[in-house]
Parts: structure tokens; sequence; C-alpha cells
């Protein structure tokens, strides 16, 4: 079977670009308009590995996708960073005077919303998908009306990119972890991050009690996320991310924390892609 990389979104989409960059321009793609629906094409194995969004450096933790990987027994394989650059875009030929209207993703019109107030004449108009739009600008060919995508998007259906990196924030970075339903067994050399699931119990100091463990063996903690166990009231899974530079020193943790915690659980065991 070909490799097929589900995405959430279409081609042009951030997805697809860290596809793009994680195995190659040849990969198979396929388009889902959900996180649910990617899930599902993994489960009846439609595509056999997928790329899910789950950390924004300034939005924060995409918190029901930790909760789709948990509950449906995927595994983390690897991370790939996107720094998110915004591109205003539209069919080629135009200028900024010609622009009425710029469609996109609600989350895209706020992130450039500075850079708009430059050019009152333009209406903002919230879309689904940054990538769709531009492809639908393109397929009916629509003057006079600009979209904000990725550079890979204003590729794909030949946009001219009109002004580029109109982000008010220019430090936007987005984590993504590539997931399979089987893990993907690594040399262990070759592995110095994870992703660990496990409950502490509701009492005074069993999360530190926790944490003193990972730092005593040389873990360094580089994300921890709470759930709530919707089943028991004021019980939280947590969600955890330790890089560390001998798997020797991860292996102790995992047997320790196996005994401490309830639930323990690896999610993942990969190359920490931000070294």
């Amino acid at each position: 079977m070909n490799k097929i990389v589900a995405i959430q979104g279409i081609k042009g989409s951030f997805h697809h670009q860290v596809a793009r960059e994680y195995f190659s321009n040849d990969t198979d793609i396929l388009e889902c308009l959900s996180f649910d629906i990617l899930v599902d094409s993994l489960l009846d194995k439609t595509a056999n590995t997928a790329v899910m969004a789950i950390e924004n450096s300034i939005a924060g933790s995409i918190i029901p996708n930790y909760a789709l990987i948990d509950n449906n027994q995927l595994h983390i394989i690897g991370e790939h960073y996107v720094n998110i650059h915004h591109n205003l875009m539209a069919l080629p030929g135009q200028g900024l005077d010609n622009i009425r209207e710029v469609y996109s993703h609600p989350m895209a019109l706020l992130q450039c919303k500075k850079f708009f107030k430059q050019y009152p004449h333009i209406k903002l108009v919230e879309d689904a998908d940054t990538a769709e739009t531009a492809r639908r600008i393109r397929q009916q060919e629509l003057q006079g009306i600009g979209a904000i995508a990725s550079r890979t998007a204003a590729e794909l259906f030949d946009m001219q990119i009109l002004a580029d990196n109109i982000q008010t924030i220019e430090d936007n970075s987005t984590r993504f972890v590539i997931v399979q339903t089987e893990n993907s067994v690594l040399p262990e050399e070759e592995i110095n991050k994870a992703s660990i699931k496990f409950k502490a119990d509701h009492k005074r100091g069993s999360l530190a009690t926790v944490l003193n463990v990972m730092s005593d063996c040389r873990l360094n903690l580089t994300k921890i996320q709470s759930l709530p166990v919707i089943e028991t009231p004021w019980k939280y899974s947590f969600f955890v991310d330790v890089t560390f530079e001998k798997y020797e020193d991860f292996k102790k943790a995992k047997s320790l924390l196996e005994i401490m915690t309830e639930d323990f659980k690896i999610l993942g065991e990969y190359k920490n892609a931000k070294l």
C-alpha cells in the first residue's frame, strides 16, 4: 500500500505543508474536513498516516486533539514545527487598490487585523478555510477578491501574493504531530522525546512527586496539559512531553511512573524536531 497521508483541510493548507516537508511532494494526500474524519480515515485504513496540529505558540493547546489521540489508541511517531506566515493573495494582474473583499478563516483574519487597518476600503469576510478560499477564487476567476493563505496555496492555485507575512505577531508557530494506528519503532539511540499520559491522585503533592521523579531521571519537561477525567469529578489526566539525552534515563523513568501513577500510557517515542 502506498503511503497515504490524511490532513485536516485541503491541499494548500498548513497541514498539507507539513505533509510535504515531513514526507515528500509525491506523497498521496487525503483531504479531511475535520479532525474526527481524519482519525476515522486511520481507523478504517483509508490512510496509514495523519498530520494533526496539536499546539500553537500563541493560541496554546488544541485540547480535543489530545483526547482524539488517546481515545483512539493512536501513536505519535514524529513531530514537525511550522512558522505560520499569512499572505494576502489574489488572481494575477491586480494590486491592493483592486481588492474590495478578503476572505479567510476567522483566526487568520484576526491574526492579520493590524495590516488591514491601512486599507479601510477592504472588507474582511470570515470563511471556513484559508486554502479553500484561494482555490475558490481561482476556480471561479473572482476579480477584486483576496484570500489570506499560505505560500503553498499561492503556488498550488497560481495566485499572486500581494503582501507577504502580514500577521501581526511575527513569531507564530504551530507544532504538528505525525500519528498512526501502529507504533513506528525507532532504534533507541535515535529516540530523544516522548509523549506520555497518566492520572495522578487528587492529593497534595502527588503531581509534584511525579515531576520530581522525572527531574531525577534527567528528563526535561517541555509540555504539560491536564484534561478532566469525565467519569470522575476533580480527577485529571496529564499529557506530558519530555525530552532526554539518553534513552536509558527515559526507560528508568517509565518503570517508576508505571508504579507511581494510574493508567500510565506512552503515546509516542520519537525524534525531537526542535533541537
